[in-house]
């Protein structure tokens, strides 16, 4: 019988959970909405719930338990998250089993994946960037997932790109996740078309546009597609700029929803960073090799861990993406 560990990675929007091996085979994967409108004990019911039902579909028992979540982590406790609203709930809360379970941050788990069995594999340094709804960074220095002094390292989405733009959610102006998130990419779009048609009035899209749609509308020269990506694009790149020059990664990795834009968003990000680097060279940027499972097998590293004696996965096959 195959021994695995259970790997959860739990998100605002939706729970992607798996059986992991210790050799990094996923035998078998499922995603669940996460409730969070409707507090945070019915999403912590509902991941119990969801790791008991993945615990139950394996030939045999699991070993041990992996959770990543939104937030700052520390000393086994999901210390605070502002999406799923919980506060310093400690890892038993979340297991209904009978064995090991560690807790790890959500980004730095996957950076943490990708360091062991993705992109940046055999490197020591280097940002594991995930652009999503919203944006964060995992700095994975010599080898090793650095957290800071609280727990809050990788806000990289709150860096002040532009010092006089727009207020960000969090209070500060000018943020980076405020223009280059998923999400304000695809609502500046939607502000940009309702400020063209208050002077030439057209009609509104039929549903509200994606950054995907975004991306592919500036790709064909639609002029507010083009200035919104390319603010977006110009962004990224001086928060990069600031990143690489104060710790000189080996190179970038590029994860979350939007770096399913590949080349589009890679190479000019690539070539902006080069040119604001004048005197050195870029660091390379990649894009995640692990996809969507990158959260959940970094739970599952965590997972492995936790085990006496710990037994990492030490290479993954390849696997299509959690749907």
């Amino acid at each position: 019988m195959t021994t695995h560990v259970v790997a959860l990675d739990v998100g605002g929007t939706s729970m992607k959970g798996g059986l992991v091996t210790a050799g990094g085979d996923i035998l078998l994967t499922d995603r669940r909405p996460t409730p969070r409108t409707e507090g945070p004990g019915k999403v912590i019911a509902t991941i119990r719930e969801f790791i008991a039902d993945l615990a139950g579909a394996g030939e045999t028992p699991p070993t041990a338990v992996g959770v990543v979540v939104p937030g700052p982590v520390s000393d086994n406790t999901a210390v605070y998250s502002s999406n799923i609203g919980w506060r310093d709930v400690p890892a038993s809360d979340f297991n209904p089993l009978d064995v090991p379970i560690r807790l790890g941050h959500d980004v730095r788990s996957a950076g943490l994946a990708e360091s062991v069995l993705g992109a940046a594999r055999h490197q020591q340094d280097f940002l594991f960037l995930s652009i999503g709804t919203g944006i964060a960074g995992a700095m994975i220095l010599n080898n090793t997932p650095y957290p800071g002094a609280t727990g809050w390292s990788g806000e990289i989405g709150h860096i002040p790109v532009f010092p006089t733009g727009e207020q960000c959610a969090c209070g500060q102006t000018g943020c980076l996740e405020t223009y280059a998130s998923a999400a304000s990419i695809a609502r500046r779009y939607t502000e940009s078309l309702t400020r063209a048609s208050s002077i030439t009035p057209t009609p509104a899209p039929a549903t509200p546009p994606t950054a995907e749609d975004v991306i592919t509308r500036a790709e064909r020269g639609d002029p507010q597609a083009t200035e919104v990506w390319n603010e977006a694009l110009e962004a990224l790149t001086l928060a990069l700029a600031t990143y690489t020059l104060l710790l000189d990664p080996t190179s970038i990795v590029l994860g979350g929803g939007l770096s399913q834009a590949g080349p589009t968003l890679s190479t000019p990000v690539a070539e902006r960073l080069q040119r604001k680097l004048t005197w050195r060279t870029a660091p390379q940027i990649h894009h995640t090799l692990l996809g969507t499972n990158a959260g959940m097998l970094g739970a599952a590293l965590l997972a492995w861990k936790s085990t006496q004696p710990p037994t990492p996965p030490l290479d993954v096959p390849t696997h299509p993406p959690v749907p």
